[in-house]
């Protein structure tokens, strides 16, 4: 009997122990692991839109810059330029001068700039200026360049990527002459259209050193010179503005979750 009791006793005291919960060092450990989850996932998406944006600066703006190189090393003359009458300009062969122009002997301050030299039509801040653009993709099939690959066979100039939002976006380059005294420098280069602020500023960085809007050879497009030997600017967009923002309005920091970020230009200035 004593031995039936004690085996019941054994028994209550297996059931009681089966039945209690975590203790609390249990639930710390479950909690910090799931801490360390959510962190490794946080972490992992910012490791992999900067992955992304290092991809846009070496396997497409880099390449259309080779390629753009390329063209000259071949030619001897920049896009669009003429190579029997070289102005040393990009679409210098459709340049027309004014009275003030080089081919009248006066400087080029008053010059009329000449189209740029785009693929197909540009988006909105891809505007044409000018004349009808040169297509991009024929001048550089005409002397065998090969081009980035871009977003498909025909659209080599374009390339699309995922925002901060998860959106996608779409960068597009051209490439123009700017007058002395443009805002953003001047001489020949690549405008870059379609990317989010913080990817122009980690371009800048990468470029120029520091994500200077009106220094360097990175840019914001339209961006005014500044005093000499003074503090440069910050790029003027967020990530917090939505695409349909304007810069400087009411409508800033006004992005939602489902929007698309607000996209700038660039001016990236060529070597050649």
């Amino acid at each position: 009997m004593k031995h039936g009791l004690a085996a019941a006793r054994v028994a209550a005291n297996s059931s009681k122990r089966a039945q209690g919960g975590f203790t609390l060092v249990e639930l710390s450990v479950v909690l910090a692991v799931i801490g360390l989850i959510i962190g490794a996932m946080a972490i992992g998406k910012d490791v992999q839109r900067n992955a992304e944006y290092t991809k846009v600066k070496n396997k497409f703006i880099d390449q259309w810059e080779q390629s753009y190189n390329q063209y000259y090393q071949r030619t001897g003359v920049v896009v669009g330029d003429s190579q029997v009458q070289p102005q040393l300009m990009v679409n210098g062969a459709s340049f027309v001068a004014d009275s003030g122009g080089v081919n009248s002997g006066g400087d080029m301050t008053t010059a009329a700039a000449p189209p740029r030299v785009c693929d197909k039509a540009g988006n909105a801040n891809m505007t044409e200026r000018g004349d009808a653009a040169v297509d991009l993709r024929t001048q550089m099939t005409q002397v065998g360049v090969r081009m980035p690959p871009g977003r498909a066979e025909g659209f080599e100039d374009r390339y699309v990527y995922l925002d901060s939002n998860g959106n996608p976006q779409e960068v597009q380059v051209c490439f123009q002459w700017n007058p002395p005294a443009s805002p953003e420098g001047s001489g020949n280069v690549m405008i870059i259209s379609g990317l989010t602020p913080d990817l122009a500023r980690m371009l800048d960085q990468i470029t120029d050193g520091k994500p200077d809007a009106q220094e360097g050879r990175f840019r914001l497009q339209g961006i005014a010179n500044g005093t000499a030997n003074a503090p440069g600017v910050q790029w003027n967009r967020t990530n917090d503005d939505s695409i349909a923002s304007v810069a400087g309005a009411a409508g800033d920091n006004t992005r939602l979750d489902e929007d698309q970020v607000v996209t700038v230009v660039a001016v990236y200035k060529m070597n050649q």
